[in-house]
């Protein structure tokens, strides 16, 4: 009787074994196509992937969408934003950043210590051996900068495994494929840092360094607005633009539709020449607040492939609190 129990249970091992190996072979053959996965890849890959869904406006993850057809054409139309991907978690973009102290001051919106972001995507549900999709609602340019943020910070953090949704939570409610309203809050996960990246982090020094290096292009994410002086955000202290940095706004990187995409990496590359940047030179973006330049950094970075590509995380926000130069109403 001894025996037979224990054969039992030698068996049961051993099935409980080939079944993990099966499951693990079934994840390993789940590869990412690249930094960006488009609906009908992510569809296949539902049940494989952990799917952080980053907003500002959070009620819309379970509000419910609504979908109307357009009198004249046919095509269906979002009226009301709402819904997400079956199985996704809410990312609260407010909470993704934080406020840092560098010589004495005070910078708000910078990356998260290290510690605090492990915690943050632990209670996200992220496991290391995640195959991690971000999206964001894709209404906006705006919307694209929420995932690129979360992307930019993921791979400072040493994570690889991990891609955005093209066209995002919109694109994919407008083919319609099933959208949910469901708020389940996830099973804790494991994830940790592996590292610190530090080469794709610029700091104010950097930046003073590349202003009289010819080699290093400063490149400044934010309209034309911004970049003159005429208007600037309540938090920065200064007006204008980096000396010698070049615009290279952040709508450029995205298209004009019914759900937004990244602009072709060819047009990206000809509008970088007309406006005088060198897309293979050492790059670092800017911006107000370290949020627009995620996307240049993605785009330029990863889907360019230039791996000389560093965001300055405090951007004008730190700039003019340390009261360094700014220039108004000239075009660099």
């Amino acid at each position: 009787m001894q025996t037979a129990f224990l054969l039992l249970r030698f068996y049961m091992l051993i099935a409980l074994l080939l079944l993990c190996r099966a499951v693990n072979a079934h994840d390993l053959s789940v590869t990412l196509p690249g930094p960006l996965v488009d609906t009908d890849w992510l569809q296949q890959n539902l049940d494989k992937v952990k799917i952080l869904d980053v907003r500002e406006d959070i009620d819309s993850f379970t509000r419910k969408a609504v979908l109307v057809r357009k009198r004249f054409t046919g095509d269906l139309k979002l009226s009301r934003p709402g819904a997400h991907i079956p199985g996704a978690v809410l990312v609260d973009f407010l909470n993704i950043r934080s406020s840092r102290e560098i010589d004495g001051r005070n910078i708000r919106y910078m990356l998260p210590e290290k510690k605090e972001f492990e915690d943050l995507m632990q209670s996200w549900g992220v496991n290391n051996d995640d195959i991690v999709i971000i999206t964001s609602y894709g209404a906006s340019n705006s919307d694209i900068t929420l995932a690129t943020r979360l992307y930019w910070q993921l791979k400072y953090f040493g994570f690889d495994n991990i891609a955005i949704l093209d066209g995002g939570v919109k694109q994919w409610l407008l083919e319609q494929k099933p959208g949910s309203i469901e708020n389940t809050r996830p099973k804790r996960g494991n994830w940790v840092a592996s590292e610190e990246r530090n080469s794709l982090l610029a700091s104010s020094d950097d930046v003073t360094n590349a202003i009289k290096d010819e080699g290093t292009v400063l490149l400044d994410t934010r309209s034309l607005g911004y970049y003159l002086g005429v208007i600037k955000r309540p938090y920065v202290r200064k007006k204008g633009h980096i000396p010698g940095a070049k615009i290279f706004p952040s709508e450029l990187l995205t298209t004009d539709g019914s759900a937004v995409y990244f602009t072709a990496t060819e047009d990206i590359l000809q509008m970088a020449e007309e406006l005088g940047v060198d897309s293979d030179a050492n790059i670092i973006t800017y911006c107000n607040s370290g949020q627009l330049a995620s996307a240049s950094w993605f785009v330029f970075s990863e889907l360019i492939g230039n791996k000389k590509v560093k965001l300055f995380d405090g951007s004008m926000h730190q700039w003019a609190i340390e009261k360094q130069p700014a220039v108004k109403m000239k075009m660099e």
